[in-house]
């Protein structure tokens, strides 16, 4: 038994993830902004922690992270505010990277998506820039620290169902089922042959998707 804290417990991903966990004997905490978001996050198996990462300083974070086994950031500004996605998905981010080393939790799993590279080709112009901006910082951070650390790419998320297959660098956007995330962060999290990874996966074609653990490892 391991016990996971997620940020960005509310997310589509996170509540997916949450009855992974729970179902091999983890325990999960999920980290949400609005109190409004208990009920779902307890019905997903997860208790909820009622926290507000944007505001929370690195020591304030090391207190929500302090006796876990390890962290996974799934938690994003939702894109739109340039300002706010800077301040959430670069910001604390990092910030909660640095918590997890104040904190004593080396594992820490990074859910970034598949063209985080520093040559992602997104114009500032775009709408898009500061979220592929903010990803790629964060994303660098992280291979910076001492943490054991894995960066996940997923492609375009789909509500498709789940395949348990993945690609990995898979071509175009790699698209990928929200449930099949879920599923790859769940394997990562106990695969040691992921750690100082970074992950770009889809669905891919069936005949060349494998299965999520044995692409990892």
């Amino acid at each position: 038994m391991s016990r996971i804290i997620v940020f960005g417990g509310h997310g589509r991903i996170a509540l997916l993830l949450a009855p992974l966990l729970v179902a091999r004997g983890d325990e999960v905490t999920a980290v949400i902004r609005n109190p409004q978001h208990i009920a779902d996050v307890e019905a997903a198996g997860a208790r909820p922690l009622v926290a507000d990462i944007e505001s929370l300083d690195v020591a304030g974070i090391a207190d929500l992270i302090r006796g876990h086994d390890a962290v996974v950031w799934s938690a994003g500004a939702g894109g739109g505010d340039a300002q706010r996605t800077y301040a959430v998905d670069r910001d604390a981010a990092i910030r909660s990277m640095d918590a997890a080393e104040v904190a004593g939790v080396r594992r820490y799993v990074m859910v970034s998506w598949i063209g985080s590279t520093a040559d992602h080709g997104v114009p500032e112009s775009d709408g898009f820039f500061a979220y592929a901006d903010a990803k790629w910082a964060a994303d660098e951070h992280l291979r910076s620290t001492d943490l054991d650390g894995t960066i996940l790419g997923p492609g375009t998320l789909t509500f498709d169902d789940p395949t348990g297959r993945i690609v990995l660098d898979p071509e175009g956007k790699g698209e990928v089922s929200r449930a099949d995330v879920a599923a790859v962060i769940a394997a990562a999290l106990v695969e040691p042959s992921t750690f100082g990874r970074t992950i770009r996966f889809g669905n891919g074609a069936a005949d060349a998707a494998l299965p999520i653990a044995e692409a990892l490892s």
